[in-house]
């Protein structure tokens, strides 16, 4: 069991929860803020002052002030008004992870919210119910409106619910849960909406994909130089010493650890490799430290008030500010895409390097012109790369203006996640084919020779995926593959 409080959630602490299951609950004294918070909305209604969201419209609309019999309607309609996001739903994780994020959120104790909110996403979280989320209709500015719209149905008894493995309906979710539709409270249905929570749960996923693939990255790229008998010596830790990067020191490391022992490595006859097998240290390490990067700003938003007007209990004073607002994320995203570009972009080319090693066959396959071997894998490679190359494109340098032109510079930071997210699937492929093609080309040197650690993975490679003698369909083993360092099977050999 996870203790939630607003403050102190760690990346840890949200993957356990979001893939694992673990439970959660409330901290006591966040509980107490929560409710705090509360009784300041109803203190300022009953005081009659006027306050956004409490008591106006939204948006453009908050010149207009609602009346005190109008302000439950107000927060139902703003989520039915505001629950017009398209296109697929988001996958079951990220659904999650926007749960978890929404309700820590909420924990920090300046929404507004009753404790009955956070009791109703507590048992979402806990019995695995996810909110379906169409993952198109954000800008990244109010907080991700449209899409958390969704989300928030779903206290209401309306929307659609996942739950194992089927659809429901919200209030066939509800019933499931022994729990009636929520009446809102004032600021209630705002406090759900306006945050960076479906943004920030597909940016925590996609990094964690990248994080996982940098660390496939550099055991595959050690094989690859077995593979073709590259040098050892750009590894050194005199020559990492003289370009201290702390990103470029730790891969060289933990390759030196990969491939200690191996009789394969330093065979070549030129005295300098491609820049593909002389300069992983300095290509991944710089893609490990924009991750370090990323994950800063992951857990500082995961710890935020991020909806708006903030509530303020021990002054008793509401201030409305920008805190929904997802430049950051969007810019962390865009970076994170970045380094996963890169990976793909530098795996592709080892690929396409093994297949052309002149003391070995053409495409890595005996026979070939009547075989074609791995050369189509390398095609479907470069596919996905320049792909990723498109996609990598920076969203966030875009703008387009809302609720008419009073929301005028909007983040794009969902679309900068959900771009990540889709080249962090397009490099699990990408690896997987690398993988394939160095285990392909280890298939003609002597297996005996290699690093104990490189050759637990070949061996356990070659246990399921037999070498390839004669051409066969390669789309079950590049998924096989792809599926092994997706649970991270490979690096537990």
């Amino acid at each position: 069991m996870i203790q939630l409080d607003g403050r102190h959630l760690t990346l840890e602490a949200a993957e356990r929860i979001v893939l694992a299951g673990e439970s959660v609950e409330a901290a006591p004294e966040a509980l107490q803020a929560v409710e705090a918070s509360a009784r300041l909305v109803g203190k300022i209604l009953q005081a009659g002052r006027r306050a956004y969201g409490l008591n106006t419209g939204f948006g453009k609309l908050s010149t207009q002030t609602i009346t005190r019999d109008q302000l439950r309607e107000l927060q139902v309609n703003l989520l039915r008004s505001h629950a017009c996001a398209v296109g697929e739903p988001l996958p079951d994780e990220i659904s999650r992870a926007a749960l978890l994020f929404r309700l820590n959120s909420l924990l920090c104790g300046h929404s507004g919210v009753r404790p009955i909110v956070i009791e109703y996403l507590l048992k979402f979280l806990n019995h695995r119910v996810y909110p379906v989320i169409p993952g198109k209709g954000s800008v990244g500015s109010s907080g991700d409106l449209a899409p958390l719209a969704h989300l928030a149905l779903l206290l209401i008894g309306e929307g659609q619910a996942r739950l194992d493995g089927r659809t429901l309906s919200g209030a066939q979710a509800l019933k499931r849960l022994g729990l009636e539709p929520l009446e809102l409270a004032p600021k209630e249905g705002l406090a759900l909406i306006n945050g960076t929570q479906v943004s920030l749960a597909t940016g925590f996923i996609a990094y964690l994909k990248a994080r996982n693939l940098l660390e496939h990255a550099q055991l595959i790229a050690c094989l690859a130089i077995e593979a073709a008998g590259g040098r050892t010596e750009p590894l050194e830790g005199r020559v990492q010493a003289c370009h201290p990067h702390p990103g470029q020191r730790g891969v060289a490391e933990q390759m030196r650890s990969y491939l200690s022992g191996s009789r394969l490595v330093n065979r070549s006859t030129d005295v300098q490799d491609p820049y593909t097998l002389r300069c992983i240290p300095q290509v991944l390490g710089a893609c490990s430290e924009a991750l370090d990067f990323v994950r800063t700003k992951i857990e500082i938003e995961m710890n935020s008030s991020t909806d708006n007007p903030l509530l303020f209990p021990e002054t008793e004073e509401v201030l409305s500010g920008g805190n929904f607002h997802g430049e950051i994320l969007s810019l962390a995203c865009e970076i994170l895409g970045l380094a996963l570009a890169q990976m793909g972009n530098f795996s592709e080319r080892r690929t396409a390097l093994l297949l052309e090693l002149p003391h070995l066959p053409p495409f890595l396959t005996e026979q070939s012109g009547l075989r074609s071997g791995l050369m189509i894998a390398q095609y479907t490679a470069a596919a996905l790369v320049s792909e990723n190359k498109i996609l990598a494109h920076p969203a966030v340098v875009d703008s387009i203006p809302t609720s008419g032109g009073k929301e005028d510079y909007n983040s794009l930071a969902s679309l900068s996640a959900w771009k990540a997210f889709q080249m962090a699937e397009n490099v699990e492929y990408i690896l997987a084919i690398e993988l394939l093609t160095a285990a392909q080309a280890l298939f003609f040197c002597e297996i005996s020779q290699m690093a104990p650690a490189t050759r637990k993975v070949y061996e356990n490679l070659r246990a399921h995926i037999p070498p390839l003698t004669e051409d066969r369909p390669l789309y079950q083993d590049i998924e096989r593959t792809r599926k092994w360092i997706q649970r991270g099977e490979l690096l537990r050999v």
